[in-house]
């Protein structure tokens, strides 16, 4: 049994948090008391308060615990990984953060920690997968799509986030970088729409977001990569009109001598549109596509996941994905399965095929199942 602290009681913290006290002696630490006296109240776990903004605060939490497990919001993220690293310990990520994680991994090394970014279902598991077949064929087309939506759709947005609304506006505006015929090109985030059937869920609408990151550098020899998220029809036009009237701009503008940035503004008043309620039937859906040759002979390889929302542990999927994803990673480290010093993304945890075959078996006893067709 091991010592882990995860870093945020969220919903997908929360999930992350359960899952690894069936195992582990687990601490949960957040702002939010109510957060926490729901985990503690329910499960063995202990938990902390406190404001995981005040770095030296985090860096004395940590120093008791055998690995952190990070589930803060993206603008969060840097700072808390790189306090953790300074502590000395061991860490998984899943916080999106929009910064170079890759800046960290000379600390991380001179620290002798072992530091998984972007850990969660997207990006997380395509990255894994993409690192996994990228060692076993000649890899030439890797591409994704991915989704987590609301099982009832609510005018206007067709929407729900089971997280922070911050972290989805910064997946509207970030440029979408892509590689094609070689070539790395950038394109506005919700550009090139198209309509894409799902048997579970129906038509919805795909369109480029950032989610490539840190594959673009380690599978750069790939000819061809781009990633897709997924959203009701609808969704977008409405997004899209609210980024053209500047409601996600990050300059202040000042009202009645209080300055604000709109981002700030529109994510406060979309926390209540958005708001995922804690029973609210949703899913998780993706496609994650690869095309290359294996032994010679052209192989067209797919993954696909549909996961809902599980009524009798009250967990999301979006949750169940992200937060399972990252725990299966806990455990490799926990167990030695991936030993490596400074900061890895999981493509480079994928390209060890034990590595692989362990969290994709670590997922598939959770019920988390990617379904492979090969041609």
């Amino acid at each position: 049994m091991s010592k882990i602290v995860v870093l945020g009681a969220g919903m997908v913290g929360r999930a992350i948090a359960i899952d690894l006290s069936e195992k582990h002696d687990v601490t949960s630490a957040d702002i939010n008391e109510k957060a926490l006296i729901n985990l503690r109240d329910n499960y063995p776990i202990k938990t902390t308060p406190i404001n995981l903004m005040e770095e030296e605060k985090v860096q004395e939490l940590v120093r008791d615990f055998d690995l952190v497990v990070s589930a803060v919001p993206g603008f969060m993220g840097y700072d808390t990984v790189r306090s953790v690293i300074e502590a000395g310990k061991n860490v998984v990520d899943i916080s999106f953060m929009p910064e170079d994680y890759m800046d960290l991994n000379a600390l991380a090394a001179r620290k002798g920690v072992t530091v998984i970014t972007d850990c969660g279902v997207a990006p997380g598991m395509p990255n894994l997968i993409a690192g996994y077949f990228n060692e076993v064929m000649e890899l030439d087309t890797f591409e994704y799509v991915v989704g987590g939506l609301p099982r009832v759709k609510v005018y206007p947005f067709y929407y729900k986030a089971p997280f922070s609304p911050i972290d989805v506006v910064e997946e509207y505006v970030r440029p979408a970088r892509y590689l094609e015929k070689g070539q790395q090109m950038t394109k506005p985030a919700m550009s090139e729409p198209e309509l894409m059937f799902f048997d579970q869920v129906g038509t919805l609408e795909a369109f480029y977001t950032d989610g490539l990151r840190s594959l673009l550098k380690n599978l750069s020899h790939v000819s061809n990569m781009k990633e897709k998220t997924l959203r009701y029809p609808g969704h977008i036009q409405l997004i899209q009109a609210l980024k053209t009237a500047g409601f996600f701009d990050k300059t202040p503008v000042t009202i009645n001598n209080t300055a604000i940035r709109p981002i700030d503004f529109t994510s406060k008043i979309l926390i209540n549109d958005w708001k995922l309620e804690p029973t609210e039937p949703e899913f998780t859906v993706m496609k994650v596509m690869l095309k290359g040759k294996m032994d010679g002979k052209p192989r067209d390889i797919t993954y696909e996941l549909y996961d809902t929302y599980d009524e009798k542990a009250k967990i999301s999927s979006m949750a169940r994905t992200t937060g399972f994803t990252a725990t299966a990673h806990a455990e490799v480290i926990l167990q030695q399965k991936f030993t490596g010093k400074g900061v890895f993304p999981p493509e480079l945890v994928g390209m060890d095929g034990e590595c692989f075959e362990f969290v994709m078996d670590y997922l598939k006893q959770r019920n988390v199942v990617y379904k492979r067709t090969d041609k």
